[in-house]
């Protein structure tokens, strides 16, 4: 009998596990509505490469003396431009990613930041990211506070 009640538990756990993860609570944007489909691609990135520091509630952190900025309820996001420059350019002890992502890439991860942790209107395009590079030029190492 105890064995039969451990086994429905466990089946009525993973299924409750399993329906919670096929829902779309994390894929959704924000809190709130949005006119912005969020990424695939720009989640992935964001996964892939920004959440080792800004963590996977983008809501940033530190120890030890470093101080990674949130990104989520960041009011410098709602410019686009901002967020660019700072992929393109690098800030504080973040590098620059210019030499890693190409400008859709850019672009997407961008918009899946300004609509899945906040509620920002507008999208920022390939073209937006193509004509701040093109504009500001390849940053050099003086403005690379993480190079060498």
């Amino acid at each position: 009998m105890i064995r039969a009640s451990k086994a429905a538990f466990i089946s009525s756990a993973v299924a409750a596990f399993l329906a919670a993860a096929a829902g779309d609570a994390q894929d959704a944007p924000g809190s709130g509505p949005t006119s912005v489909a969020v990424s695939d691609e720009g989640r992935k990135i964001y996964e892939q490469i920004c959440q080792a520091c800004h963590l996977a509630d983008a809501k940033g952190g530190g120890g030890a003396g470093a101080v990674i900025p949130a990104l989520a309820g960041n009011r410098n996001l709602e410019d686009p431009k901002f967020m660019i420059e700072v992929l393109m350019k690098g800030r504080g002890g973040m590098p620059w990613f210019n030499d890693i992502l190409t400008p859709s890439q850019m672009a997407a991860v961008i918009n899946y930041v300004r609509t899945h942790f906040n509620q920002f209107k507008g999208t920022v395009g390939e073209a937006d990211v193509a004509a701040f590079a093109a504009a500001a030029g390849k940053p050099d190492r003086a403005e690379c506070v993480t190079c060498e």
